[in-house]
């Protein structure tokens, strides 16, 4: 890092650039993910996209590939199986030869369909709680690990507003929606572990960041859409699109000095 106090010694545009960076995104395939893919991409990334198989990773890195006129890699994986995880290290290494960046965007709600807390299946809560913290577990500890190793890396987990402030009922009022408290638990638990591990890998050139987003908006009831609307300051549900800057920020050499941070953006939800 230069050491200067001199601003004109700096070219802050080239901070945000993130050319020769290799770095994978988990849940690449999904709202948000795609957003995430793209945006790096636009900045110079080469983006290793890492999500289930149903959700075709290998196709949509050839997207990315065809659009930005550069290699990527698209890899089928499980967040919750350690060896899929070593695979997956082992495939960047042996295309690109290193690993600058990880993004866990994987996440787990059991599917759509809302439980209340009185009817959670033991069966749910594990498979939340398993996907979303032993996951993210998984993939600092082996990419995040081979990033400490070699002095330098970023991360960035996605945790949720729900593990800053607790939902507000009112806000499923009408709709068939509603958040799990092992997602909100799961959630809380990716926060705490990501200011552990700022801690833990600050000293070797890895930095920990969050982002969280809130209310991203894909088709969502009307009823739903017209509740958030009095809840928010911003009176309107969030884009996929306008999480993904947030992440350029932190996966780049703009944000050299951030670490243990917790990005919200969730229009100001939590000010209230």
């Amino acid at each position: 890092m230069k050491r200067t106090t001199d601003p004109f010694e700096i070219d802050f545009r080239q901070k945000f650039e993130l050319r020769d960076k290799v770095i994978v995104i988990t849940g690449g395939c999904g709202l948000i993910g795609r957003a995430f893919c793209e945006a790096l991409a636009q900045f110079g990334a080469t983006v290793v996209v890492a999500d289930i198989e149903v959700a075709q990773p290998e196709e949509f890195a050839r997207l990315l590939e065809k659009k930005h006129q550069r290699p990527m890699l698209g890899f089928a994986l499980d967040v919750i199986k350690k060896t899929n995880i070593i695979e997956l290290k082992e495939s960047i290494l042996k295309k690109f030869g290193r690993i600058d960046g990880l993004v866990n965007g994987h996440q787990n709600k059991t599917h759509l369909k809302f439980e209340p807390f009185e009817q959670v299946s033991e069966e749910n809560w594990d498979t939340v709680v398993e996907v979303n913290l032993k996951g993210t577990f998984l993939m600092c500890q082996i990419i995040g690990s081979f990033m400490a190793e070699q002095g330098h890396g970023s991360i960035v987990n996605i945790p949720s507003t729900y593990s800053v402030v607790a939902p507000n009922q009112n806000l499923y009022k009408g709709t068939s929606l509603g958040c799990p408290a092992a997602y909100s638990s799961s959630k809380g638990a990716i926060d705490s572990l990501s200011r552990y591990l700022a801690s833990y890998w600050g000293a070797k050139g890895v930095r920990v960041n969050m982002i969280t987003p809130h209310g991203v908006w894909n088709h969502h009831e009307e009823q739903f859409e017209k509740n958030f609307s009095n809840f928010s300051p911003l009176q309107r549900q969030s884009y996929n699109h306008e999480v993904a800057g947030a992440l350029v920020y932190l996966m780049s050499d703009a944000s050299s000095y951030v670490t243990g941070d917790n990005l919200l953006v969730e229009g100001g939800w939590t000010v209230w």
